[in-house]
């Protein structure tokens, strides 16, 4: 870890959206391991088998998405796990966001005459998939573990689900038609540059995708504290701590030393993402608006989702708009604190639309009989974010896959044990399946419930 580091001070103060994003106050005139090129020497030393077993028992012996969480932060560099675990501010939202699964009883039918495996097929975005739930797109997954994106689109080709990437991904779109033939949706931020927003879409459209979803709820940088008080920074800024760290967490470590530095592939392959890191902060758009929407819906004419809606006359809004698809999701709790659990606003959306708008509802989820709940209360597919990330940064694609097995086992159970032997069936007799109860002391996180995760923030 020996770095030469010169620096100088940024002339203007830094906003938080640049200290966080960018960490633009500092020049990135530095040597540090990879410009000295010690990822070229380490690729030809496998050591990662090694450093890896141990992960590798943990995850054997994860049942659940609490055990995935563990293992992840067994394995990653504590910066990297806070990033991916924390909610913004005091993580309230984080927290009512898995809580109000929790309030949600299920009451079943018996003799139903079903038995294992159910037909969990279903249609996203006009694609047959055999899942009704995938990993949403999440930025950066290679910060997570070497194999990043691939690891994720080759877990969403085993299962025959939808897979998502992220415009500010770190593998390229060429790559990922290459691994996944199934149907794929990208995700664009709100960039003030229309020359680069072209340009992004035709690569999507050239690369197979068949859906857009725009991200509404990212025009301002979420207050995310753990960021802050880790000193949270693209690359690691090789302090002291975050050296002790480093070598706390060989695996992680060694994945990354030995392998080139990421970029953001999806939009300029030849610039780092430290570099780039800025420009993606001053190409954030906070004025864009729905006349802006409507000239990115005529660029693209595919199927779209709007993902962050959390209120019915903004659905409605955005159907008007022309959106085919409406994305419920509050940014993993990550942006709006005390923003709603999405899975409360889930029935107020499906009313406004009515019954032929698809809805896609993404947030809090870390079950089986989560989706199972999201399904019977309006959402036509569920999304992902944190259970398939935990799953990633513990094992690469064996972790990923593994996330997805037990939701899938656990939505299996679920159905089954409601008496519903098919989406279809869920949905449509979902709502008088699920009554909502007064919350108890003992639906909320006991004095142990840190240490198996429930929460992800401080209980």
């Amino acid at each position: 870890f020996f770095v030469l580091r010169v620096q100088r001070k940024a002339t203007l103060a830094p906003s938080t959206e640049t200290r966080l994003l960018s960490k633009g106050n500092i020049s990135t005139m530095a040597l540090n391991p990879h410009k000295l090129g010690v990822h070229k020497v380490l690729q030809y030393i496998p050591l990662n088998a090694i450093f890896d077993a141990p992960s590798k028992a943990r995850l054997r012996k994860a049942v659940n998405i609490a055990d995935l969480r563990l293992c992840a932060k067994a394995r990653a560099h504590k910066m990297v796990f806070d990033y991916l675990d924390a909610g913004a501010d005091d993580e309230i939202s984080l927290r009512r966001g898995k809580d109000a699964y929790s309030e949600l009883e299920m009451h079943f039918h018996i003799l139903s005459g079903l038995k294992p495996p159910l037909d969990l097929s279903t249609k996203i975005f006009g694609q047959d998939v055999k899942l009704p739930f995938f990993g949403c797109p999440t930025a950066g997954n290679r910060m997570f573990h070497w194999e990043g994106e691939s690891a994720a689109a080759k877990a969403a080709q085993h299962h025959g689900t939808l897979y998502g990437l992220s415009s500010l991904a770190t593998t390229g779109i060429t790559e990922i038609g290459k691994l996944t033939d199934g149907p794929k949706v990208f995700q664009l931020y709100v960039w003030k540059d229309r020359e680069l927003v072209k340009e992004v879409l035709a690569k999507a459209k050239e690369g197979g995708f068949h859906a857009m979803a725009l991200t509404v709820d990212f025009t301002w940088y979420g207050n995310r504290e753990r960021d802050i008080r880790n000193d949270f920074s693209i690359p690691p800024k090789y302090s002291l701590n975050q050296i002790i760290e480093a070598i706390r967490k060989p695996a992680w470590t060694y994945d990354f030393l030995s392998h080139e530095p990421y970029t953001y592939a999806c939009i300029n392959t030849d610039v780092p993402a430290d570099s780039l890191a800025a420009f993606v902060n001053s190409q954030l758009c906070p004025e864009f608006d729905w006349r802006d929407a409507e000239w990115l819906l005529g660029e693209w004419n595919m199927p779209s989702a709007v993902k962050g809606v959390c209120r019915p006359d903004d659905a409605i809004k955005a159907v008007e708009t022309g959106f085919t698809t409406m994305w419920v999701s509050n940014h993993g709790a990550r942006q709006l604190e005390t923003s709603p659990a999405t899975i409360d606003v889930l029935p107020s959306i499906r009313e406004a639309v009515g019954p032929d708008v698809e809805i896609i509802l993404d947030g809090g989820v870390q079950r089986g009989t989560d989706i199972c709940k999201a399904l019977a209360l309006g959402a036509d597919a569920v999304g992902v974010g944190k259970p398939y990330l935990y799953g990633l940064a513990a094992g690469g694609t064996e972790g990923v896959i593994k996330a997805y097995d037990i939701l899938k086992t656990e939505l299996d159970r679920a159905m089954g044990l409601l008496g519903t032997g098919t989406v279809d069936e869920l949905k449509k007799r979902g709502p008088g399946l699920i009554k909502k109860r007064n919350g108890s002391v003992r639906d909320y996180p006991d004095r142990y419930a840190y240490e198996r995760g429930y929460g992800g923030g401080i209980i």
